[in-house]
């Protein structure tokens, strides 16, 4: 089962995630403590400080740190995937008439039969595990053996070999799982020859495998039994419940209590060094260090997955809603700009740099594992941008985690030159609004996406702007561009027939609803006209600056105007009156052609821009 090259994980990623596993791995590594599991011989011959840690997700990113590639064997961790194709093959019905799903709260390799029940009382202790390898169907060993080989295969998304050397120790030490397969059959909970169970068993543990091959399998029971990178169907969904069911009880044997509360993953150790561990929906945890504990566990990788938990607060208690956070669109402000209107040459320099400015919306519970896959799906991205901002308005919940790793992402961004600002009104992240300056060090915040977009149109303009090309703040009246295609004498005669009025921040130049009032020429500042939203508050559709004109259409057709127009910012306006409007046409019509002309074209521009900006928004404010 060769791995596709397109879906193979990349374990040396940089980023928020691959630094925080780097940090758990480094805080665990000094810790030396324990012993191996020198009861076979081949196990207690291994490299004693290996260490290795790996993260995957439900949909196939893996990170890694430490000796991710190094060869082990998967001794324990073998069962419940043994115990996956029991289910798979005979049903959980049969099953479950010989072995129980109970915590035994004894030493995983016991000589013990529940009292009432006369079964094994679960499947992760060697009695259970001995039991399902007996419940694989096939015509002979070899067959049987081979299809658990396959099943393990499909789980880590490579083909895996047996380990001839340590299956050779296991047989030739292993009397006590001799003794225990003879009881089995003794209570006929086996009902074939114990010695070609037992045997399988040996050969199932000694499967190799590294740390990367781990974490695969478990983020294929993470996601449902598909392997994530593959997308080979690996277990049935229903099927994996139960399995993940029986690990989160009794994959750390009796230390499963302790596990559960502190740790709170289903979970399988091994004495190989191995601990795989699994949040559903979400991740698969591996982590490789031979040195156990007095219960059979990795002593490092008990205590980096204590760190990955506490850290990532991945206790599966805590997922109490949906656990994705998706990212639910993302464009370019070249894609989508801003309700402010711009002049020619800004326009210009926006469409050629627009998609260095991007905008991110995320929706759900900001969760570690949704937070994962936005961290990961900007970072890709944020390489080729100058300025960038999160939308999480429509996020439920945030965890502490999720909050903290984009607080790296903003400052790992920054560092590299590109700005990031959130659009947060409830302060979801714990950032309030912040100042004007776009190169705010600490980042934006801002009560909406469009004002946010507004910014990141901002910076690429002082990034890419070249020095003094732009039209003044200011503009004369005849250097209005309604009045730039006339001639000079033309303008100058036009110019007259305007008023110059002065609007203070705030104050409403033309109310919704009014009768047509004249036609108004931005000379200086900004003027915003808003319309009533489904919401019944007032919202933007778009904001004009000096060089551009409302008014036109209640002129040209008599109707009362729709929007209302309010100053931005203090505004200095050049209005034709209707009456003078009117009698233009008899006094000189060219002009009045020439300039409806120039205000037609400058109309429909600003229109379009409004239109396709609230289009693509989906009516979102």
């Amino acid at each position: 089962m060769a791995e596709p090259e397109h879906v193979r994980p990349r374990a040396d990623d940089p980023g928020v995630v691959a630094r925080i596993v780097a940090d758990v791995y480094e805080s665990c590594r000094a810790d030396r403590s324990g012993e191996l599991a020198d009861y076979i011989p081949e196990l207690a011959a291994v490299e004693p400080d290996s260490f290795a840690l790996c993260l995957a997700t439900a949909d196939g990113r893996l990170y890694a740190a430490g000796d991710a590639e190094t060869v082990f064997t998967i001794q324990s961790i073998s069962k419940p995937f043994t115990y996956a194709l029991a289910l798979a093959d005979r049903g959980p019905e049969a099953v479950g008439r010989h072995i129980d799903v109970e915590p035994s709260g004894d030493a995983f390799n016991e000589i013990s039969l529940d009292p009432v029940t006369e079964r094994p009382r679960n499947p992760m202790i060697n009695a259970g595990a001995i039991t399902a390898a007996s419940l694989i169907a096939g015509r002979d060993a070899e067959e049987k053996f081979e299809r658990i080989r396959r099943c393990y295969s499909r789980f880590a998304g490579r083909e895996l070999t047996m380990n001839e050397p340590v299956y050779a120790s296991e047989a030739r030490t292993g009397f006590r799982n001799r003794a225990i397969g003879y009881m089995l059959r003794s209570f006929g909970i086996i009902e074939s020859d114990p010695d070609d169970a037992v045997d399988r068993y040996f050969r199932q543990c000694s499967v190799d495998i590294t740390c990367r091959d781990l974490a695969v399998m478990a983020a294929t029971l993470a996601n449902n039994g598909l392997n994530p990178l593959t997308r080979e169907r690996a277990l049935t969904p229903a099927l994996t419940e139960q399995v993940l069911s029986v690990m989160t009880t009794c994959g750390m044997y009796n230390a499963a209590g302790d596990w559960v509360t502190t740790v709170g993953l289903p979970a399988k150790s091994g004495v190989g060094g191995g601990i795989l561990a699994v949040l559903p929906g979400q991740i698969g945890i591996a982590v490789y260090s031979p040195r156990l504990d007095a219960h059979g566990n990795s002593v490092r990788g008990v205590a980096a997955c204590r760190a990955l938990s506490r850290r990532l607060e991945l206790h599966f208690l805590h997922v109490t809603r949906a656990a994705r956070t998706a990212v639910r669109g993302d464009y370019t402000v070249a894609e989508v700009p801003s309700r402010l209107r711009r002049d020619t040459e800004d326009m210009e320099l926006l469409t050629a740099y627009g998609h260095r400015a991007r905008l991110y919306q995320l929706d759900g519970d900001l969760l570690f594992a949704g937070a994962e896959r936005a961290v990961r799906t900007i970072e890709a991205q944020a390489g080729e941008l100058d300025a960038l901002v999160i939308d999480v308005r429509r996020v439920g919940e945030v965890s502490g985690i999720a909050g903290d790793m984009l607080g790296e992402l903003q400052t790992e961004l920054a560092a590299s030159g590109c700005l990031v600002a959130l659009v947060d009104p409830d302060a979801r992240l714990g950032r309030t609004v912040s100042g004007l300056d776009p190169d705010d060090p600490r980042g934006r915040v801002f009560l909406d996406r469009d004002t946010a977009t507004e910014w990141c149109e901002d910076v690429l303009l002082r990034r890419y702007r070249p020095p003094g090309d732009r039209l003044p703040a200011v503009i004369p009246i005849v250097e209005h561009p309604a009045l730039a295609a006339l001639g000079h004498e033309d303008r100058a005669r036009l110019a007259e027939e305007f008023e110059v009025r002065t609007f203070a921040r705030g104050e409403v130049i033309v109310a919704r609803g009014s009768a047509r009032s004249g036609l108004y020429l931005i000379l200086e500042g900004r003027v915003r006209l808003g319309f009533e939203g489904a919401d019944r508050r007032d919202h933007r559709l778009v904001t004009l600056t000096a060089g551009m004109s409302f008014g036109e259409i209640p002129m040209l057709v008599g109707s009362p105007f729709v929007n209302e127009a309010r100053a931005e910012k203090n505004v200095r306006l050049a209005v034709l009156g209707p009456r003078r409007f009117d009698t233009l046409a008899e006094e000189a019509p060219h002009l009045k052609l020439a300039l409806l002309e120039r205000l037609a074209a400058g109309a429909y521009s600003q229109m379009d821009a409004a239109v396709r900006s609230i289009a693509v928004r989906g009516g979102d404010y």
